[in-house]
């Protein structure tokens, strides 16, 4: 199905996303990668706020290129998510709901997605330059020494993604396999 979402990424609204539904997205994300994810995690286990309010945050797993004149970011294709798995359960305990990036997660990941009403949405990998023309504004918001990792806020509008894994722990990679596999059996 298609869908075309408002961001914040509620509960509510996370819940009516299933595995496999296209989506356009239209609101504020950040973008965060294994050393940003790292930096926040070691903050909240010193007690200390993020750098921004995770509550119903969707997290952009990329590492954008420098921006060209007269264009608000470079490059902005989706970072392999498995870098972020041993940091993204802790971070959806304190409110952040969806990730977008590329690639499989870890059954820990599905399970804290499950608990906490999480999402992973699907971006096109390669597709670093048609994903940037979505990006309405960029903002660096925190830890500037990171370079493409540091912590951005975004605005994106009608960004396409596919959901991955939903909120119930509905795998699109496995029931792609699956309808796969029962087809070349017939």
């Amino acid at each position: 199905m298609e869908k075309h979402i408002t961001l914040p990424l509620t509960e509510e609204l996370a819940k009516t996303l299933h595995a496999g539904d296209t989506v356009y997205l239209t609101g504020t994300i950040y973008t965060s990668r294994d050393a940003g994810h790292k930096r926040m995690c070691e903050a909240l286990a010193r007690g200390e706020e993020l750098p921004f309010d995770p509550k119903n945050a969707t997290i952009y797993y990329v590492g954008p290129t420098p921006a060209k004149p007269g264009h608000v970011i470079g490059s902005a294709g989706p970072t392999t998510s498995g870098r972020m798995d041993a940091y993204a359960p802790t971070m959806m305990s304190v409110g952040a709901r969806g990730m977008i990036g590329k690639g499989a997660r870890l059954p820990e990941v599905v399970e804290a997605m499950k608990k906490y009403s999480g999402v992973y949405f699907g971006a096109i990998g390669g597709a670093g330059a048609l994903l940037a023309k979505c990006i309405k504004k960029a903002e660096l918001i925190a830890y500037e020494d990171l370079g493409a990792e540091a912590l951005r806020r975004l605005y994106v509008e009608e960004m396409p993604l596919v959901v991955v894994i939903d909120s119930e722990g509905n795998n699109l990679y496995e029931e792609g396999r699956a309808a796969y596999l029962q087809k070349k059996e017939k």
